[in-house]
């Protein structure tokens, strides 16, 4: 008989084999994976024996995606006709567009319209807010306009001053008779209270959860959020960008301070693209899958004369569609590259770009908050500034506040602005939005506004980040390795 401390004794060899074959599990799931990420997991168990296959399951694994996939490619056909005629159109060297400057993009348009089906408008009006306020005055100001529909979408919902206001507004207009749809991630809205929301439900309005928790205020999957933020009204009025719904975001938070986003309002066509996004979104939640219950109309009037494209990624999209575009954003500059994010973990491809920009002159422009609300990816950041620093990139550490903005532009005409962050998760894990914009006067407004918020900002120069602590430079590091998963 093997008495107990027998048992004990033989545990430790029993454990290293177990975690040997966990390890080879994890290569081969991971064999169509970036060799790198994979790396990192098999590292993370040898250091983190058990616990780090566990980790690997809640943060590494992607079965749902391979499943959320295959729902939403059954949905994809509806676009296809738009798409194609665009794509044709162009093929047979007409012109698309209003502005001759748009034609000098056509790889870019043709890119997004491949791989995303982001169809082209160019009779769109642009509003852009750097502010929570103006931006929740002009948003609850539609909403109280509000004709037939309003649909919104967002990542974090809370129940505070503000989150409560925008639930009153949409119980008063579903009262009137307006249709509303309200959709929020199960985890971005796990502290919006159950019971705010029961009004607005037994009003008539549909509201529905994107993954949501099986514990309150507890939910294991922590890929694959849905970190968009759309609104759309009467499906004549848009809004895409970066902020969310809470209080923080009007600066109400003594942690954050003020708070830096960036955002827009869309008048005109570029409306349809968006809310073809909600409603892939909101028929997923709800397991609805036909989306052509909705029909959409040009408008009778145009709007605008600034082109946009919407572009979407996700673990349900065949391409990196965003990091694509931003990829090819950044190799086409001649002038200059402005990037403001909270988060810079690119991967080796958006890094290339970077630093080929910059080393081939190309006058390259980051900006990342000095405060940050995580600070694995501030140090992890740091790295990565400290690598296009040296290519001859200027750096900024935003101080005025916290900068939640995600924005890119090129030149003198092309910016982007949405939901993704310049970081390895937005790219591939996340469900995210950007407008692609093409119009020299958005450019040159989103340019000032970077300027201005350099006089708020700390420049990180070369000699400033190479006289960094032993300390730093061991947390940079740590945190580097982890930058798959932050």
């Amino acid at each position: 008989m093997i008495k107990i401390f027998d048992f004990i004794s033989l545990k430790p060899s029993i454990l290293l084999f177990l975690n040997i074959g966990l390890v080879f599990i994890i290569i081969f799931l991971g064999r169509h994976k970036s060799p790198k990420s994979t790396l990192m997991w098999a590292m993370v168990m040898t250091l983190i024996p058990i616990v780090g296959f566990i980790l690997y399951l809640l943060l590494g694994q992607d079965y749902k995606k391979r499943k959320m996939f295959k729902l939403k490619e059954e949905e994809d056909y509806f676009l296809s006709s738009i798409t194609n005629y665009q794509a044709n159109f162009m093929e047979s060297g007409k012109f698309l567009g209003n502005n001759e400057k748009t034609k000098e993009y056509y790889d870019l348009i043709r890119l997004n319209l491949n791989s995303d089906e982001s169809f082209y408008t160019d009779d769109n009006k642009i509003d852009i807010f750097f502010q929570g306020k103006t931006k929740f005055e002009s948003l609850l100001n539609d909403i109280d306009n509000a004709e037939s529909s309003i649909d919104i979408q967002y990542y974090i919902f809370k129940s505070d001053l503000i989150g409560s206001e925008l639930i009153r507004r949409l119980e008063n207009k579903q009262a009137q008779g307006v249709k509303v749809r309200l959709l929020y991630d199960g985890v971005g809205g796990r502290f919006l209270k159950k019971h705010d929301l029961d009004k607005l439900k037994e009003l008539g309005a549909d509201v529905e959860i994107f993954f949501p928790n099986l514990i309150r205020r507890f939910n294991l999957r922590l890929n694959y959020r849905n970190h968009r933020k759309l609104v759309i009204i009467d499906n004549k009025i848009g809004y895409i960008g970066g902020f969310n719904v809470g209080d923080e975001y009007l600066g109400l938070d003594k942690n954050f301070g003020f708070w830096r986003d960036t955002h827009i309002r869309v008048e005109g066509s570029a409306v349809a693209g968006i809310k073809f996004r909600f409603l892939k979104d909101f028929n997923y939640a709800s397991k609805k899958t036909d989306p052509r219950a909705e029909s959409f109309s040009r408008p009778s009037k145009t709007a605008g004369n600034s082109g946009i494209q919407i572009i979407t990624s996700g673990p349900d999209t065949k391409y990196e569609n965003i990091k694509n575009m931003m990829f090819k954003m950044i190799t086409s500059a001649k002038d200059r590259v402005v990037i403001q994010t909270p988060y810079f973990i690119p991967d080796d491809t958006i890094l290339d770009a970077i630093k080929t920009a910059s080393v081939s002159g190309v006058d390259v422009s980051i900006m990342i908050p000095k405060n940050p609300d995580h600070p694995f990816v501030l140090w992890a950041s740091l790295s990565y500034l400290g690598e296009v620093i040296a290519s001859g990139a200027k750096a900024y550490l935003y101080d005025e506040g916290f900068m939640h903005c995600k924005m890119l532009l090129v030149d003198e005409y092309l910016s982007t602005i949405g939901s993704a962050n310049m970081d390895i998760r937005s790219f591939s894990l996340n469900f995210e939005s950007n407008a692609l914009i093409f119009d020299d006067d958005v450019n040159q407004k989103l340019y000032n506004q970077f300027l201005e918020d350099v006089k708020n900002s700390e420049e990180l120069t070369l000699e400033k980040y190479e006289s960094r602590n032993k300390l730093v430079k061991i947390k940079e590091s740590f945190s580097r390795l982890l930058s798959p998963i932050l």
